[in-house]
């Protein structure tokens, strides 16, 4: 690893220099100077110093004091062409002196600070001063052995629901983080060994040579080696908006930059935490608090039910204390409780806590504070399950908020077809020629030919020796015509290097829809201009046409409308029609102003590159469309090409949709006027010759007309649409870094059906969520009016503070977890989009909840008040049977709530083991509470006749939410969802 002497002196002389200059060192200056005085030090880790300074200051005079980047390449044994050895050894030397490229994240919450938080709820501390006040008092009146029961069941109960409850958050903090760190690894091209290939961002070492292009992050700080018009947008760096050209007079890369425009190829000379990204990113962690949209709404919903049940819990305190204090309530052996001047203060007080426990027991059931875990849970759960079918979410309201799409607008490259490109027409002079005959096309043009194809391209050709086939890299278009070349015209990319020098290149982009470069032979003056890109433009930009023998004939009218009916068929079999023209600058190099001709040029050939339809996509259309969502294509191709495609693909019926306004180009729906668009926008199925520009226009005038709208990008310049959608759904093979970043979601596969998934996923997650409300509502409903009457009427509560944690528990853990896990459904697909401003209660949850909760009501309060002479038992037994049959009618109501609609709420049953598994184990840990914790659950045994009763009770359930299922329901709104808008 050790250079030659004279790297060494010159190294150790810039260290001693650095420390006057500009640059800085980060190791202290006592422990530098002692380095310097040991003879024995490496050029390794001198090397180390520079590249700890690397990027933090860009001084280019300090650059060229080591002799430049060609002097510090070879320092760092590093091959500008052929980039690093590759061995593991190597790399692994490598990452121990400079590190590796990560950086050191903040510590991740622990599972004590989970625990804190559930403690800091406000129910929970005013439960804790209740059971601590009926712990003391408890002592006082019966010892301890006896008197620690009543607070002592209600600390254990506390301690339960808030362990549950952290586990829970501590889980999915856990699986957020692991979601995080995916999303981080970047995949990056280098050469190595000769060879160009990917691997992970993590897996860059200082002297890799990287390969950026636009949209691309910068991985590491680095300095540039060779490229062409490379552009990067450094404003997460410095905050300055502006685009910084970066060649060989400004060649410092940053970190975490973006690669804008051009390519161009960078040696790393800083990695990880020795990069100021790196510094940033430590102090920096993903927001795992993040509050979805649905969330906010389902706040709003348990503070308003909160305020209501603290409401009637003030008023249920303020009748008891009433009743107490004037004499109308009566001990267990019917005395009168207080009498004024003879009740001791200890038993005046110990009522006073049983008072305010019995109200805080209302206030506990009544806030539904698990509707915010429901979604917690349910989120967590489809994410987990939405990466394993190619779907990774970066934000989380983007699940739920998919589920109300209305229009899903698509690229079609890679998404809609399969991304595996090969060149299937070749027309030269007017005439189909064979694509593997070139021995039928003059030599001259061949050679022009291969010069368009093999120099005018970001792609690579590597020749690897043991196998015969090429490794051809680049985007889907270059590979397939790199693979044509080296195929069929017998192409070869390194002798067209070695022969040809690169004079100026304009690179491609979504909006040129071509690129072109000047080069020239080496050792001669003359320069060539190529240029390749869309047919039509190319075609646009020439004024001659080389035939099929090598003659220059004139473009004609005739002859530009031949090639235009060329182009046409082309389009019309779903090929991509690429041209390529040429030209010679009319002057020499010196003559040469940088800037490449776009007119007169001779039109080389037009070849058809075939990308056939994903299998399985025609399917998920027509599901997305049975679904009521709206699939609009947007294509850079042109007309004809956009039109053979969406019929294939089902988008577009001609039989259905009139040609002449589902299909339109970027440039009309650009022109039109606002009131145009808004009118035209429903009919439109394709728009082809867009410009990311129209793309963003559509989803605007889009979400004008109401519609949630997802859109799927791959480029840098989709990068507004996707932040403008409602849903941005990247493309993680084809997307670039800028794109994933400003996505909500990164389909994996690049597949459309995946897509689709995302869509059954963003329903279930809704549907899941809605379940639970209905679910839970009629708990707490059911359970305050119990409460409620018997307080009032009474004086006592027949469920207690521990029996309604308990409760609390069923509903807030287990039956979000239960009801969370349910998957998607085909029948989900049957339904129309929720849409942004449905209710999240709708009539028909309302008819389920009422109708559940009316009916608890009834069975509980006749047991509350005649259930002693039914069963024969006294007011323990008999508030046991309550709290019994109250708890198994939830068991019961969880499977009415699988289904809101469905009358058959068994069906899939089987599939969701983790609903059976909680339903079985909270039978049995109620069976335990009866039974076997008198004391803690303040419970008497029942016996079987008991037990039946309450089984049959609850199991009446089911049948009530058959016949209620048959009565009709229309209309949405109720006044819950007015007060959430409102607000």
């Amino acid at each position: 690893m050790c250079t030659s002497l004279e790297d060494s002196q010159m190294l150790k002389n810039f260290l001693v220099r650095g420390q006057q200059n500009t640059w800085t060192a980060k190791r202290p200056k006592k422990s530098q100077q002692k380095l310097l005085k040991n003879r024995k030090i490496t050029v390794i880790i001198l090397v180390k110093e520079i590249a700890l300074r690397f990027g933090t200051e860009k001084s280019f005079e300090s650059l060229a004091q080591i002799g430049g980047v060609k002097r510090l390449a070879s320092v760092l044994m590093t091959n500008l062409e052929n980039g690093l050895r590759g061995d593991e050894t190597d790399l692994m030397r490598r990452t121990n002196i400079f590190g590796a490229n990560k950086y050191n994240k903040p510590p991740a919450k622990s599972f004590l600070s989970f625990v804190l938080d559930a403690f800091k709820d406000m129910i929970i501390i005013i439960l804790i001063a209740c059971a601590v006040l009926s712990l003391a008092f408890g002592i006082k009146q019966h010892g301890l052995k006896e008197g620690w029961y009543d607070g002592g069941s209600i600390i254990i109960a506390i301690f339960l629901v808030v362990i549950v409850s952290a586990v829970s958050n501590y889980k999915q903090g856990r699986q957020f983080r692991k979601l995080s760190k995916e999303s981080s690894n970047i995949r990056v091209e280098v050469v190595r060994d000769g060879r160009r290939q990917p691997i992970s961002i993590f897996d860059i070492v200082v002297g890799d040579v990287v390969y950026l292009k636009i949209g691309d992050q910068v991985p590491a700080d680095g300095l540039f080696v060779d490229g062409h018009s490379l552009r990067v947008d450094e404003s997460s760096m410095t905050g300055e908006s502006d685009h910084i050209e970066v060649d060989s007079e400004n060649p410092f890369l940053l970190s975490g930059t973006k690669v804008i425009d051009g390519y161009g190829r960078m040696m790393v000379a800083s990695v990880g935490m020795n990069t100021a990204w790196g510094e940033m990113m430590s102090s920096v962690s993903r927001d795992l608090d993040e509050e979805t949209p649905l969330q906010a709404r389902l706040n709003k919903l348990t503070s308003f039910i909160g305020k209501v049940g603290v409401s009637v819990a003030v008023l249920v305190l303020l009748v008891l204390m009433i009743r107490y204090f004037t004499g109308h309530t009566q001990d267990d052996a019917g005395n009168r409780e207080f009498t004024s001047g003879k009740t001791k203060s200890g038993d005046v007080m110990d009522a006073v806590v049983r008072i305010v426990a019995a109200a805080v027991t209302i206030v506990v059931v009544a806030i539904p504070e698990g509707l915010p875990l429901a979604v917690t849970l349910t989120l967590a759960y489809s994410m987990k399950r939405m990466m394993g079918d190619n779907a990774m979410v970066r934000k989380l309201s983007a699940c739920e908020t998919m589920g109300s799409a209305t229009t899903i607008c698509t690229d079609k490259t890679g998404t809609l077809t399969l991304n595996e490109m090969r060149v299937t027409e070749l027309c030269m002079g007017k005439e189909h020629v064979s694509v593997d005959a070139s021995k039928e096309i003059a030599t001259s043009i061949v050679e022009v030919l291969l010069q368009g194809i093999g120099l005018n391209t970001t792609g690579t050709v590597h020749m690897r020796p043991s196998e015969p086939v090429p490794e051809i890299l680049g985007s889907p278009t270059e590979k397939a015509i790199l693979s044509w070349g080296v195929s069929k015209l017998g192409m070869t990319m390194d002798e067209l290097k070695q022969e040809w020098e690169l004079v100026q290149v304009e690179a491609f982009n979504s909006e040129k829809k071509r690129s072109g470069v000047a080069v020239r032979r080496r050792g001669e003056q003359v320069v060539h201009i190529h240029w390749k890109g869309a047919a039509e433009m190319i075609l646009a930009m020439c004024s001659d046409y080389y035939s099929q023998s090598g003659t220059v004939n004139v473009m004609t009218d005739e002859a530009r409308s031949d090639f235009g009916t060329v182009i046409e068929n082309m389009a019309d079999k779903s090929l991509r029609c690429i041209a390529f023209a040429y030209k010679k600058f009319d002057g020499s190099l010196a003559q040469f102003n940088g800037k490449l001709e776009e007119d007169g040029l001779t039109l080389l050939g037009i070849v058809g590159i075939k990308d056939p339809c994903r299998p399985g996509v025609r399917r998920a259309v027509v599901s997305s469309r049975s679904a009521g969502v709206n699939i609009k294509m947007i294509t850079g191709d042109n007309m004809h090409t956009a039109r053979a495609i969406a019929l294939e693909c089902g988008i577009f019926n001609p039989e259905e949709d009139l040609g002449h306004e589902a299909i339109v180009e970027g440039v009309q729906f650009r022109n039109y006027s606002p009131e145009q668009r808004a009118a035209a926008i429903e009919k439109i199925r394709v728009m082809a010759r867009s410009s990311p520009f129209d793309k963003l226009l559509m989803v605007q005038c889009l979400k004008q007309k109401g519609h949630v709208v997802a859109v799927t990008g791959d480029g840098t310049n989709d990068a507004p649409a996707l932040k403008e959608a409602d849903i941005g759904l990247s493309m993680g093979i084809q997307g670039t870094e800028v794109a994933k970043e400003s996505s909500d979601i990164v389909i994996l596969d690049d597949n459309f059906a995946s897509v689709v998934t995302v869509l059954r996923w963003g329903r279930c997650v809704y549907n899941n969520i809605q379940k639970f409300i209905q679910f839970q509502l009629t708990v707490n409903v059911a359970a305050l009016v119990i409460n409620f009457v018997a307080a009032v009427s009474s004086g006592d509560v027949p469920l207690t503070a521990v029996q309604l944690l308990w409760v609390n528990l069923i509903m807030d853990t287990l039956g979000a977890l239960a009801l969370a896990t349910e998957q998607p459904t085909n029948d989900l697909m049957l339904k129309p989009p929720v849409g942004r401003t449905k209710p999240l209660i709708s009539r028909v949850m309302w008819r389920n909840l009422v109708s559940q909760a009316l009916y608890q009501v009834i069975i509980l309060l006749t047991l509350q008040f005649k259930g002693s002479s039914i069963f024969g038992v006294d007011k323990k037994v008999r508030d046991t049977i309550i709290f019994n049959c109250f708890v198994l009618c939830q068991v019961f109501n969880e499977f009415n709530a699988r289904k809101l609609e469905e009358k058959n709420i068994f069906k899939g049953i089987h599939k969701n083991k983790m609903f059976l598994g909680i339903i079985g184990m909270t039978i049995i840990l109620q069976v335990v509470m009866v039974e076997f914790l008198k004391r803690f659950a303040n419970t008497e045994r029942l016996d079987w006749g008991q037990w039946g009763a309450c089984i049959g009770l609850a199991a009446l359930s089911w049948p009530i939410g058959w016949l209620v299922k048959c009565i009709p329901v229309s209309g949405k709104k109720l006044f819950f969802s007015r007060r959430e808008e409102a607000s």
